[in-house]
């Protein structure tokens, strides 16, 4: 009878255990997106303000446009990329774009709207995610997202890599990291803050970190952050947002 009773209690106890639920890097990428505003961004155009100079995007059904409008010596400079490629005007009147100049205007515009649309766009076909192992930054759980892109569709800056640390809770992006060959190349560490939401989309800031050992793992930049061994080098800071979904125009 005892044993019973002692079996009973195993059973009742069993049953009030926290399962540890195990993601993979796919569930947790696409959780994070919907977090940020999932569906929204297919259909959203967005217009902020980055470093001086205005950006917008719009996208829809796959089609996307993505804008910088630049203050030149001659008048407005408004660079264009879509599906078709980069166009240039200066004061509206359309300008030859050098053959040497359109990767590198093309990857600053590309690059800014990047980053300030994440997490969208980790799901793309051309991106690689692993799911590489968990880690606590400030006492907080974070899953560790190893990014890489296949050459076909992965863009010019296909050999770049990247590192997100995910709120294991919340599912936001909360660290990234990256190494870039290009300008001699670089590895920055990123601290997201001042969070908002929107029209259904959220935004944030980074304080922007880097180590001259451009030899230095992705994968160690967190303990690095923790022990103060990376140099604050930017603010990466996303003024006056507005956001404009296509549902909400009809």
């Amino acid at each position: 009878m005892r044993k019973f009773l002692f079996l009973v209690v195993l059973l009742f106890l069993a049953s009030f255990t926290t399962v540890t639920v195990q993601f993979t890097a796919e569930q947790i990428i696409k959780k994070t997106i919907e977090n940020a505003g999932g569906s929204k961004f297919d259909k959203a155009s967005i217009r902020f303000i980055f470093r001086g100079k205005e950006y917008r995007s719009v996208r829809s059904n796959g089609d996307y446009q993505l804008e910088r409008f630049t203050s030149g010596t001659d008048g407005i400079i408004h660079d264009i990329l879509n599906n078709s490629g980069l166009s240039r005007s200066i004061e509206s009147c359309s300008v030859k774009v050098l053959d040497s100049m359109v990767t590198k205007i093309s990857d600053g515009v590309n690059s800014v709207h990047y980053f300030a649309n994440l997490p969208y766009g980790l799901n793309a076909p051309a991106v690689r995610k692993e799911l590489i192992g968990e880690s606590k930054i400030k006492n907080i759980s974070y899953y560790k997202i190893k990014v890489t892109f296949d050459q076909e569709g992965g863009g010019t800056d296909f050999e770049d890599e990247f590192m997100y640390w995910i709120h294991k809770e919340d599912f936001t992006i909360d660290y990234l990291a990256y190494k870039y060959a290009v300008d001699g190349g670089g590895v920055r560490f990123r601290e997201a803050y001042n969070p908002r939401v929107i029209n259904g989309i959220r935004f944030v800031d980074y304080k922007n970190y880097k180590t001259d050992n451009l030899s230095t793992s992705l994968f160690k930049l967190d303990v690095m952050f923790e022990n103060e061994e990376l140099k604050l080098l930017s603010k990466i800071e996303l003024e006056d947002i507005h956001v404009y979904v296509e549902e909400d125009c009809c």
